[in-house]
């Protein structure tokens, strides 16, 4: 494998041991044995590159705030609301956007380079796979890295939309205290209520990142796709994520009514664990590369 040679940071992973010698012979069983691998994976994959999750015990963002990410509904009706998050977005993106993918990104990227990935289906929106060089993949919830106008659906990346908050905001400076999953900050309504947010250049609508957000839905086209290429595979592994939600959770009742073994690599109890065929309670970054 060509790794990444940088050791991982470990601030937003829950404390686990390290990898059982049995538990890696019996996933090396189970890789070996799949011909067309479905993977999925959750935040959990990224909490090594420094991004942290949600819901993990202890260091996920719900346990150490009382934070919650915006909503669907609220960023579409309220201008405040989108005042809010693009200004703590604008100050979170240069940090966000420069995380790395770690180790695990880069065993998933060789194995689908070795034929023996199958599909990818990940519901993080951080483009750490593509980074990482992943092709057959789909980002289950949009990306960070993308944004687009809720009228006209013209396209354009985060980084360029960063050059127009700049100069728009020339004088606004804020310190960022913290950053979530979603490259979103913690700034008070006072540092907020002056930032300009600017509007769709080709027909002045509402700029949005490419990110589904709480409360919406993944659109069925995408839905169907991934049901494809599910169809097309013969085992599912699971790799950080405890698929509380169920955009992400479907899947996993698709390929357990389809007989399809499942794995899942999480630290931490997720919702397939009664069915899973193997459940592996170790840090992504520390087991895939034990697989060859």
């Amino acid at each position: 494998h060509s790794l990444s040679r940088t050791s991982p940071n470990l601030a937003f992973v829950p404390a686990c041991l390290p990898p059982d010698p049995v538990e890696v012979e019996e996933l090396q069983r189970f890789v070996s044995n799949s011909k067309r691998l479905f993977v999925m994976t959750g935040a959990g994959i990224s909490t090594e590159s420094g991004i942290p999750d949600y819901r993990s015990e202890g260091v996920g963002l719900y346990a150490r705030t009382d934070r919650r990410p915006i909503q669907h509904a609220e960023f579409v009706r309220s201008a405040s609301a989108r005042q809010r998050y693009w200004a703590r977005n604008f100050v979170g993106w240069p940090q966000f956007s420069s995380h790395q993918p770690n180790t695990a990104h880069l065993v998933l990227r060789d194995w689908e380079k070795l034929g023996k990935l199958h599909w990818l289906v990940t519901q993080n929106v951080d483009a750490l796979h593509t980074k990482a060089g992943s092709q057959r993949m789909t980002e289950l919830h949009g990306c960070t890295h993308r944004v687009f106008c809720l009228v006209c659906g013209d396209q354009i990346l985060r980084s360029e939309l960063q050059e127009h908050f700049e100069a728009l905001n020339p004088t606004w400076k804020a310190e960022a205290f913290g950053v979530a999953p979603d490259g979103d900050v913690f700034l008070t309504d006072e540092q907020v209520c002056n930032f300009q947010v600017p509007a769709c250049r080709k027909c002045g609508g509402i700029l949005k990142p490419d990110v589904t957000f709480f409360g919406d839905t993944v659109s069925q086209e995408k839905v169907n796709f991934v049901h494809q290429r599910l169809a097309e595979s013969d085992s599912m592994l699971v790799a950080g994520s405890s698929m509380q939600v169920y955009s992400g959770y479907r899947f996993a009742l698709a390929a357990r009514e389809k007989r399809l073994p499942i794995a899942i690599l999480n630290i931490g109890p997720t919702r397939l664990d009664h069915f899973a065929s193997l459940k592996l309670n170790s840090r992504c970054g520390e087991l895939l590369p034990l697989i060859v």
